[in-house]
């Protein structure tokens, strides 16, 4: 009993380990100040997120008034198009993983000190 749980606990500390290790590359990786390398990575630091956009227009022209309807005849398919695109287009940034991977962190502290 006491050997498995060693063997949990070791896992756990190497799954652990490697994903700090993965936080500090993603931060290290946004704080470049190469500026071909920046150039390059620029669309992963500052993604676009066309569903969004999308969204946000549809819902300004469906709630313009007007009386004949045309506006929610556009307005409509266009945040429908915007709610698809949020689905499948991952507007995620390098900074975004790393703040994903730094909540790891800490649900996996939070689990080792509960356990033991």
């Amino acid at each position: 009993m006491n050997d498995h749980l060693t063997k949990k606990t070791d896992k756990i500390k190497r799954f652990s380990e490697s994903v700090k290790r993965r936080a500090g590359l993603y931060s290290d990786l946004a704080k470049m100040d190469d500026k071909k390398t920046a150039q390059s990575l620029r669309a992963l630091i500052k993604a676009p997120d066309p569903g969004r956009k999308i969204t946000k227009i549809g819902f300004i022209i469906f709630w313009i008034p007007e009386p004949i309807g045309i506006t929610n005849a556009i307005g409509a398919p266009m945040i429908l198009a915007g709610k698809y695109l949020e689905r499948v287009y991952n507007g995620a940034t390098i900074s975004d993983i790393g703040h994903e991977t730094k909540n790891m962190v800490t649900t996996i502290k939070d689990f080792k000190e509960a356990t033991f």
